[in-house]
């Protein structure tokens, strides 16, 4: 059987897809906890990579895990370099229990988006659905809104996985281009929906009929 070493060598001369520093940036890594066991779940790309913390620990087996299920080797890393970065990695890690599966696991977005002046657009299976930051960061308004809006619950999370999960998105979120053509679709948008995302009832008076308000 082929060492981790030995399995990298053999794919990297076949051709694998080797990444850089800046092309390899994992979307999260989720702390399960439970069961007396500690699980981590890498998430890259669309995919979840399940990692024992030796696993994680060790750069060999971290490269081959990733390169097996997701198909492209990360960068090779100066030991010392690697278990710095493993280690910040692990310290911002989202902490969520495990139960009988990962309570997140049916979930994951696609994209956050800033469109500055506190408006964000969640992308989620091919749907664009926009926040203002306030409505961002309330788990039961961000969970109520997506929920309308592309027909999925989010999981319940503990108030501080979520605002750390919300952090971490809000932080790599990606800036909308303002010289894009899309941009100004998006404001646009934005500026009709404006009065939902910010809780307003539509108070618009009904329409007497035509003829004055006689007696019935």
């Amino acid at each position: 059987m082929l060492t981790d070493s030995q399995y990298i060598l053999e794919r990297m001369s076949q051709g694998c897809v080797t990444l850089s520093d800046d092309a390899f940036v994992i979307d999260r890594l989720v702390k399960y906890f439970g069961n007396g066991k500690i699980r981590w779940h890498v998430e890259f790309r669309g995919h979840r990579i399940e990692l024992t913390t030796g696993q994680l620990k060790k750069q060999p087996t971290f490269r081959r895990k990733i390169l097996e299920q997701a198909g492209v080797l990360p960068p090779q890393r100066a030991g010392t370099d690697y278990r710095r970065w493993a280690l910040d990695l692990r310290k911002n890690a989202i902490e969520l229990p495990w139960r009988d599966r990962p309570v997140d696991a049916g979930f994951a977005i696609d994209r956050l988006t800033s469109h500055g002046d506190g408006r964000w657009t969640v992308e989620y299976q091919g749907k664009a659905i926009k926040f203002t930051t306030t409505k961002l960061r309330r788990q039961v308004s961000f969970r109520k809104r997506m929920l309308a809006k592309a027909k999925v619950l989010p999981p319940q999370l503990d108030p501080a996985a979520y605002r750390k999960w919300m952090d971490w998105l809000i932080q790599n979120a990606t800036v909308a281009d303002p010289q894009a053509g899309d941009a100004l679709v998006t404001e646009k948008s934005w500026l009709d929906d404006l009065p939902k995302l910010a809780g307003w009832q539509d108070e618009t008076p009904a329409k007497r009929p035509a003829g004055g308000g006689g007696n019935m």
